[in-house]
């Protein structure tokens, strides 16, 4: 029997993933639960456990992985001391009940500054080869976190050169602390600064993978999908739907950067969402890769994120602007969205520079139904909860 279309695009992508991992000395690609990869950029002993079909994962030479700095960043991840008004931590953004999101349409900084973009997945973030939704500049953690940490344009965490050392001190002045920060950098005298701060919380969100999904489990041969998620997968990964074009990684985006990785590309793309005044504009200050460039062509280009939990990180698109995954699919069926009135009145149908891939799909409601339940096999409960990425202030008090 001939596997339908999607299914031989599933099997090809899997069997191209092992060989990458043969290739750069993974593990038990096909069929075990999970393989232990050593980092072998470094000499501090961490080693990766990761489903058998993920590659290592692509670490700065300038920070290399230990236990120690990844459970000292995931004490910083949660702190809302490391705000300049002690209000607000990494993980109010980044919650693990929604894959690290926050479930706002745009996120509020610790003054209440509104931010003009939806928070993003943290999930499986090690592999992006871009951060944030429109800036191809930002390619590590460690430089992407001056952003929310001093940025002023918002302001997020709020933290500036009147308040850096005060925030310092109190973390030296909680004793527990000082020995997380000596086990984390041994050999250094006094090793609460910002740069190992910014070091430690980047290794703690290296760690935050997701990889147990129950479709990730049907890869593996340990459980079936039922009849609806089978043919969403089909209408996923075929020519019906295109949805594959820009989510066919394992990490069902198109960004992909990790340790084997010899060419990375870092694709942009405008999906029809606005086209004010039909001038093919993006309403300010969200214009996509356009703000750094200021070339016409740029203008509402985005990252497009990864699939993975999207069950759970909603709202959706860069702005927030699609409350519901059901709108989600409806928008891409359309080819674009039709705003009829209002000041970002245009159809963005029409944009001048929307991706090729974004045409009008005749998908009907079961189809749609069906695309769903696929979507919803993406979700990774186990990530949800993982004790090991959980707030260990709610920990310490018995919560």
């Amino acid at each position: 029997m001939h596997k339908p279309h999607s299914l031989r695009r599933v099997a090809a992508w899997t069997a191209a993933l092992c060989g990458l991992a043969g290739a750069i000395a993974l593990a038990g690609c096909g069929g075990g639960d999970t393989a232990v990869h050593d980092d072998s950029g470094s000499s501090t002993g961490w080693s990766w456990v990761l489903p058998s079909f993920f590659p290592t994962p692509k670490v700065p030479d300038s920070n290399p992985m230990t236990a120690e700095k990844a459970e000292l960043g995931r004490f910083l991840f949660y702190d809302r001391r490391l705000s300049g008004n002690g209000t607000q931590a990494c993980a109010s953004c980044h919650i693990q009940s929604k894959a690290f999101t926050d479930g706002l349409t745009t996120s509020l900084g610790s003054t209440g500054h509104a931010h003009p973009r939806n928070a993003q997945s943290l999930a499986n973030v090690v592999y992006n080869a871009t951060l944030t939704w429109a800036n191809p500049s930002l390619v590590t953690l460690e430089k992407q976190m001056e952003t929310p940490l001093f940025g002023t344009d918002p302001v997020e965490m709020g933290v500036n050169d009147n308040n850096k050392e005060e925030i310092l001190a109190r973390l030296a002045a909680d004793t527990g602390y000082g020995p997380r920060f000596a086990r984390a950098y041994p050999g250094q005298a006094a090793p609460i600064t910002w740069g190992n701060v910014i070091h430690a919380i980047s290794a703690f969100q290296r760690t935050i993978l997701s990889g147990n999904s129950k479709y990730d489990q049907y890869l593996k041969g340990s459980t079936a999908l039922n009849p609806a998620e089978q043919r969403g997968m089909n209408l996923f990964f075929g020519e019906k739907a295109e949805c594959f074009h820009c989510h066919s990684s394992f990490n069902f985006n198109d960004q992909i950067v990790h340790a084997g990785s010899r060419i990375v590309e870092t694709p942009f793309h405008n999906t029809g969402l606005y086209n004010i005044g039909g001038t093919g504009a993006f309403p300010e200050p969200n214009r996509g890769v356009y703000e750094l460039t200021q070339l016409f062509k740029d203008m509402g280009k985005f990252r497009a994120p990864s699939l993975r939990n999207v069950e759970v990180t909603g709202p959706y698109m860069h702005d927030g602007s699609i409350a519901t995954l059901e709108e989600v699919l409806q928008f891409y069926a359309a080819g674009g969205r039709n705003i009829t009135s209002g000041p970002h009145a245009g159809d963005g149908r029409a944009n001048p520079n929307k991706n090729d891939f974004i045409n009008q799909i005749a998908l009907t409601a079961d189809d749609r139904a069906d695309l769903l339940a696929f979507l919803k096999t993406l979700t990774d409960h186990e990530l949800l909860t993982n004790p090991r990425l959980a707030d260990p202030f709610a920990r310490q008090a018995g919560q």
